[in-house]
Formats: C-alpha cells, structure tokens, sequence
C-alpha cells in the first residue's frame, strides 16, 4: 500500500491487519485538519479496496489520540456555506470508515475529544487506554458548536439520549473506565498489553456494543419532546440561549431529527455552520487562543519539580498543596496549628476521591502529603510556597527563616493576593528570588495563576514559577507587581460599586440579576458573599492606598457585625447549611445599573493595559476572562470594546463621570488605546 502521505501510514502485519497509524507532521498533537482530513480520505479509499482482515487506528503520538479538529480551519470560514461544505465533507468520510468491509477498530491512548472521539464512533470497535490520562469527550459547547461530524447522530444511537446529550451539553470528559461502563468504548487495557489488546480484539472480534431497549426508546420522538424541555430547563440554570445559544441549538437538532439518520447529519452541517460563523463561537475560539497563550508562558517539561512546601494550610494554602499533590508532586505542608492540617486532609481526601474514584489512586495522593508542623521538608523542597495571612511583618519574619534554609535553585514564592512584591522582599538578602504565584479560590476549579513579578526579579524565576505552573495544569499569566495585580485590581472597583448600589438601596438580588444578564457568572453581591466580606474588606483597604477607591460605610459594618457572607451564614445575603436563601429580584431598575457595574471594571482593565500590568490585550481579556469571569462569550473586555466601539465607550464615561462622580473618569489610558 501506498505511504507518500505525511499524516498517515498503513501497515499490513503478518495476520492480515491494517494497522493506520496517525501521526500528524511537524506538531506535537493529533488534530484533524483539511489536509489531515484529505490524507485520511486517500488511505480510506486504498482500505475500501484491501483485502485486510480489520483495520486498527492508532496514534504514533505519546501524549494522546486525537485533541479533536483543527480550530483554525474554522476562524478562516467565509460564511456558513463554506462551513457546510467543511463539516459535510468530513461527514461524508466518517461514513466512508463505518461503511468499510472489514472491522474497523479504533485503539485510542489518551485523551480521544471532539472530532477524534467522532471518528473514533464511526469505527466498530474502540479500545481505550487504562489510565487516568484517558479522557474522552465532546468539548465543542465550550467554543460555542456542538459536534458536527456525525458526533451528534453515533452518540446519542450508542448511548441512549441522556448520556451521550449530557457528554454534548456539559463538555465533561470520561475516563476510561467510566467510557466502558457507558459503553463508550468496548474494553480497557493496560499500556503493556494495549496493542496485545487490540490484536486479539481484530483476530476474534467480539460483539460490537448496542444501545439498550430503554436507550434506544429515549430517541423516540414522543420522548425526545419530554426530555427535551427537561434538558433546556436545565441548561438554563448555567446558561443564557441569548448568550450561549449552541447547547439550545443542539437540544433543538436533536429533538428536531434523530431517528432519521439523514436528516441528523444534515442538521448538525447546518447549525454547526450557522454556530462556528456567529459572534459566540468566534469569541469562545478567540478564547481558546488566550488559553494557548498563556499555555505558552511556561514549559511543563522544563520543570524539574518534585517536592513542594506550603506554608499555611489555611482553605487557600491547603487547597493549594492538594492541587499539587493530585499532579504527582511531593507535598510537605507546614503550619502552627495541628486542627488546621487535620481539616486540610479531610478535605484533600474528598477531592481525591471526586477526581480520581479508584481507592489505590487515592491512597497514593494521600501519601504524597506530609503534614510539616516543624517545617523540616523546607531544606528539601524545589518550590517552597508561603499562603499565611495579608501581614507584612509576618511575612518578613518568615522570609528570613525560609532563605538561610531552602536550597539555592529552590523557587521561593508568595500567594500574597494584594502586597507589592518590592514591599515583601526587602527583608531578603537576595530579592531577585521572590516571585509571586497568586492562586484563586477554589484552587481546584480556578486555571489562573498570577504570576507576579517585581522590577527586580530575576527573569529566570519568573520562568521557573511559569514551568511549575504548567507543571501542574495551570495557566500562568504574567503579571508586575502593583496593588492587586491584575485580578483584583480590575475586580475590586466593580465589588466596591456593587455595594455602593446596595447603600443606596439597590436590591442585592437586583445587582446580581443585572450582572448576570451582562454574562457574568455571578452577581457582584453574591461574589462578595463567597469570598468572604472580611477579605473583600481588607483587600480594599489595603488597594485604597495605591488606588482611587472608597471602601462603602456599609461593608465596613457588616465586618465589624462579624457578618462575613457565606462562612457565618449571614452576609448581603442569608445562607442556610452553606446554601444562599433565595430572594425576589423585583425593584425598579436605576438608569446605568448595569453600565456602572461594568464600566467601573472596564475603565480600570484600561489602566492595567496602560500602565503595563500584562504584556498584551490578549493577555488582559485572558486573565479578566479566567480570573474574574467576564462574560467569556464577550471575549474580555479589549473585544468588548471593539464590539461596543472605543467612542461609544468613552462616551458613556463621560456620561457616568458627570452624573455619578469622578470615580468614572475615564482613565488616560484611553487616549492611547488602539482596538483592532
């Protein structure tokens, strides 16, 4: 057979087996691109008319199958025309593999997401990799499309709707385990007899999986229709359809058309196209491309990592040492007060039980903790982390027992949320080695790591915090040191306005309403709530020095009443076994509500450009995007501001400086300011 392609290449063995290996040229990941796609074609057609006993899929590449395809073929689409032509082809090729004569296998070791798992469907069999890397996958929702290459008409007929539609809906990846259980795949195997595996699968095929009677009835149309509106109802809990309209265009495609296969992969062509070309997705994909480059600010391979220190294992510092015990690091955690340790493990232990499930897997990351009262894993440790409380002199006194100690290539860095680097490290005989790695709470949940750099700081360190950061599946964005960074700083005006409105006798549930149909993810009040109003109070306090803000007389109150929010069960809201007790978000709504929430945020990110808190304004969308949870449909506020217009923008600041004082002025920044 023919091998003068770059991506793929046949192998026949001894036993008459088709081995198609995949291994896309000149990239370190598998994705399926045009000329991908083009090549996979050609060796379809050469199996179409082999004599082969079966055909194995299998990916040359170490770090997985497939990532799924090539986001880049979409953002160069004209019009949906040219995105109906794009997903048809591929559909048509998919069918061309399930169609083949002989069984078609599909070993997949390692991640297997989007369209990899949609060609994946069109073999008969799939065999998966028995290990926590495996995921499998349709990410596609969160790019604002849902799968297009007859991902949407296998699933749902292998699975049953309420599986395979909550895959599509939600994103959520399966491990390999939780694949075969669904019957996602056919079976597991260990690195060590996967390929055995596959061999023994294609010589004596086994019964290729079906649906159930009970799956199988979930497409009928008469209980497609129930679900349907079962499945909308509960999509709107996390998501608008003005905002994210591909997880209601999928329910719709489906309810519309399974059952006729046809008109499934019709569907799909059509409403993916409309989908890939509109506003949503191109900002998720601008998105996806702020992920990537931050991704690029460090290298997990060039961290040499093996054991981390903490300092304080408070909610932060402990979570902080569970996240990088769960990445295989060994973790020795230090603190005064023994309850605090104990409360960390309890807490380490029902993570590792939610993320890995397997017993042996998480007695192995219990064991990788070691609670340190006397701090004797310092002298040890590559990274040394300190996650005590916002105290200078604290800090100080702690800096100067950690130097003499630590090793001298050891990272030495603080979780400090708000205190100038320059302000910590003047107690240090070396200052060059503090950086900042600014973690957000739930550390478990939040990608973004800050990390803060001083004037003085050695290049290197920096690059040594941004590897460790990558080292454990976090994005880092680099930031200078200055009052609150970048997060905060940009956060902090927009909470101040939010109870500044509460003062003058705003609904809290009227705020949070209004910030929510701009696209946050939470209210301002409620997000004050959860953080805990005696840190919102002090983090204010500590920015009203370097900043032009007024912390509200009524925050101030509340904390000196000890009500905190969430944690002592009474904040702006109530909260009843740490649940918030609903309130009616009726009031009459004031002019500019929703424009003073936001611009208060958008002017400030403005500053933070101009003043050169990040590098770029993708970088800022980036880190405003993944930090505070600006409507991420919106693509950060830069693509805010090109979507509204720079004029329109000033314009409405003017409009709030006159009326509502000059904490709206708008900042010089915007002189300056060049939106492509």
């Amino acid at each position: 057979m023919s091998n003068n392609t770059q991506n793929w290449r046949i192998d026949i063995d001894t036993d008459n087996l088709a081995w198609l290996h995949f291994d896309k040229a000149d990239a370190s990941t598998n994705v399926l691109s045009k000329d991908v796609l083009a090549e996979l074609s050609e060796k379809v057609t050469e199996l179409e008319n082999s004599k082969a006993n079966c055909v194995i899929i299998v990916s040359d590449k170490d770090n997985g199958f497939i990532a799924g395809a090539d986001i880049e073929g979409f953002t160069v689409l004209k019009n949906a025309d040219e995105g109906v032509a794009l997903i048809q082809e591929a559909q048509q090729l998919f069918d061309r593999i399930e169609s083949l004569p002989m069984p078609t296998l599909c070993v997949i070791n390692g991640f297997c997401l989007g369209g990899g798992l949609e060609l994946a469907l069109s073999c008969r069999y799939r065999l998966a990799l028995d290990d926590p890397k495996t995921k499998l996958g349709f990410p596609e929702v969160n790019l604002g499309i849902f799968p297009g290459f007859g991902g949407s008409l296998r699933s749902t007929q292998l699975l049953g709707a309420p599986t395979a539609m909550n895959m599509m809906l939600t994103g959520r990846n399966l491990s390999a385990r939780a694949a075969r259980k669904v019957g996602l795949v056919d079976a597991i195997a260990p690195q060590r007899l996967l390929l055995q595996t596959a061999k023994q699968m294609a010589l004596k095929p086994p019964s290729p999986h079906k649906a159930s009677f009970l799956q199988r009835l979930t497409n009928k149309a008469i209980i497609r229709n129930i679900l349907g509106n079962m499945m909308r109802k509960q999509v709107r809990k996390k998501a608008r359809p003005e905002h994210y309209p591909a997880p209601f265009a999928l329910i719709d495609h489906w309810v519309e058309n399974a059952g006729r296969r046809g008109d499934m992969l019709l569907g799909e062509a059509h409403k993916v196209a409309e989908l890939v070309t509109g506003p949503t997705a191109k900002n998720l994909i601008d998105v996806f491309y702020m992920m990537e480059a931050m991704k690029s600010q460090g290298s997990a391979k060039d961290c040499n990592a093996q054991h981390v220190h903490v300092i304080g294992a408070g909610v932060m510092g402990g979570d902080i040492a569970t996240w990088c015990a769960l990445q295989g690091l060994t973790v020795t955690i230090q603190d005064q007060k023994p309850e605090f340790l104990v409360n960390m493990m309890t807490r380490a232990h029902k993570l590792f039980k939610r993320k890995l499930k397997q017993p042996r897997l998480i007695r192995e990351a219990l064991d990788r903790i070691v609670p340190d009262i006397e701090g004797l894993g310092v002298q040890h440790a590559d990274v040394v982390i300190e996650a005590i409380f916002e105290n200078v002199e604290a800090k100080h006194a702690l800096y100067q027992k950690l130097e003499p100690v630590m090793k001298p290539t050891a990272l030495l860095a603080t979780n400090t949320s708000s205190i100038r680097l320059e302000v910590l490290s003047t107690c240090l005989d070396n200052p060059s080695r503090l950086v900042g790695l600014h973690f957000f709470n739930p550390v478990a949940m939040m990608q973004l790591v800050e990390i803060v750099k001083a004037d003085n700081t050695d290049d290197a360190v920096v690059k040594q915090a941004c590897d460790f950061a990558r080292r454990i599946s976090r994005l880092p964005l680099p930031v200078k040191s200055g009052p609150g960074f970048l997060v905060n700083r940009v956060l902090m005006p927009y909470l101040m306005e939010a109870v500044t409105l509460v003062e003058e006798g705003v609904p809290a549930p009227l705020i949070d309403k209004t910030a929510k149909s701009f696209g946050m993810p939470m209210g301002p009040i409620e997000l004050a709530d959860t953080v805990g109003l005696d840190i919102c109070l002090h983090v204010a306090e500590i920015l009203t020095q370097d900043m032009d803000i007024n912390v509200p007389t009524r925050l101030k109150d509340m904390v000196e009443k000890g009500l905190l929010g969430a944690k002592s069960g009474q904040g702006f809201y109530q909260y009843e076994k740490g649940k918030k007790v609903p309130q009616a978000s009726d009031g009459n709504m004031p002019k500019h509500l929703q424009n003073r929430l936001m611009m208060r945020m958008i002017n400030e990110a403005v500053s933070c450009l101009d003043e050169g808190v990040v590098e770029n304004q993708q970088l800022l969308d980036a880190g405003i995007i993944f930090g505070t949870g600006f409507a991420p449909f919106k693509g950060g506020p830069m693509h805010h501001i090109k979507t509204e217009g720079k004029e329109t923008m000033v314009s409405l600041l003017d409009e709030l400086s006159t009326t509502f004082g000059d904490r709206f002025k708008k900042d010089d920044g915007w002189k300056s300011l060049e939106i492509g």
